[in-house]
């Protein structure tokens, strides 16, 4: 029932920001592969913004949540012909749509063969879709955990499909505490993509319950709600949405090091923001956190740094970076 009511949404019936795209700047390449996007799949897809992590070339994607496809075939174009995408969602409709367009993209982006797939399932059980585990470097998703009622199988099963080293990279919608009952039971609070929110600091011991790093925030806006009656509702409850990595690498098993970003990532090729606590300028030697330099090592970034001999003074997590140019 709230899946049909969702898919008949306009932006226009929203009464919360939650679910309007964000106005930031694209970088040029991601616009690129999203203009090559066909326009029925644009039409159909319901998701917000984008979600689009760097360094992905002849990487392994899958998309939880991955609608129409669009972005699926956004990241089919960036992960090239040497890369592979995979989207799933429950809902069979959306996956005829997203399957309709496979061979115009694959003879868009000029591949000998197609180098994505649909498959319908669940988020909480994708072995019964037959996604193989550790077969991923990232796992994406854009707001459609929110739609998860229990959170922390989506988080175990992305986990396990993961490869050692890799991401799940993810935007959605958190709450300032643990919702009532009232909220979570909400039709309308649904669609506005608030029921779902969950609380940030839970986000964090599922995290670490499940295997994960400590997550990075990447960025975030506080969420406006316009009508008087859910404000009523919500009471003193805040939202935001926000983005954030979580790495399937050893936690707290790094230690603080000097790290050197030396470039090479597409559009990136400058500066690297790894989260909202650490930028990395090419040739500047950054002192990093240990798990952010367990991330720097065991990740698909790892041949963009040159991780310098330990012995350097010490960082505690959370402290602000320290740096010096190596010209």
């Amino acid at each position: 029932m709230f899946l049909l009511q969702w898919q008949s949404f306009k932006t226009t019936d929203l009464k919360t920001d939650a679910c309007v795209a964000s106005s930031g700047p694209v970088p040029a390449h991601i616009r690129h592969a999203l203009n090559m996007v066909h326009p029925e799949v644009i039409a159909k897809y319901y998701g917000c913004g984008l979600v689009v992590p760097e360094c992905m070339e002849a990487c392994q994607v899958l998309d939880l949540g991955s609608g129409s496809g669009r972005d699926c075939y956004m990241l089919s174009k960036l992960v090239g012909e040497k890369g592979n995408v995979t989207g799933i969602d429950m809902t069979e409709k959306l996956l005829e749509v997203a399957r309709t367009y496979t061979d115009y993209h694959t003879q868009a982006f000029g591949y000998k063969a197609p180098n994505i797939r649909f498959v319908q399932g669940y988020l909480e059980a994708l072995n019964e879709a037959g996604i193989e585990g550790s077969a991923y470097d990232i796992c994406i998703s854009n707001g459609a955990v929110n739609l998860c009622p229990d959170k922390k199988p989506v988080l175990q099963e992305a986990y396990r499909v993961l490869k050692e080293g890799g991401e799940l990279y993810f935007s959605d919608v958190y709450s300032s505490g643990r919702l009532t009952e009232e909220i979570r039971n909400s039709n309308v609070l649904w669609g506005e993509c608030l029921s779902g929110a969950l609380w940030w600091e839970d986000l964090m011991q599922l995290a670490e319950e499940v295997g994960f790093s400590p997550p990075r925030f990447v960025s975030g806006a506080a969420i406006k709600v316009f009508n008087k009656e859910m404000q009523d509702i919500l009471g003193d409850f805040k939202f935001l949405s926000a983005t954030y990595r979580l790495f399937k690498v050893p936690r707290g098993a790094g230690k603080p090091r000097e790290v050197v970003y030396q470039g090479g990532i597409t559009g990136m090729e400058e500066s690297f923001s790894l989260d909202s606590q650490y930028t990395f300028k090419v040739n500047e030697v950054v002192e990093v956190d240990g798990d952010v330099a367990e991330i720097l090592t065991r990740s698909r970034f790892s041949d963009k740094f040159t991780m310098l001999p330990p012995g350097g003074p010490s960082q505690t997590c959370g402290a602000s970076p320290k740096v010096r140019s190596t010209v």
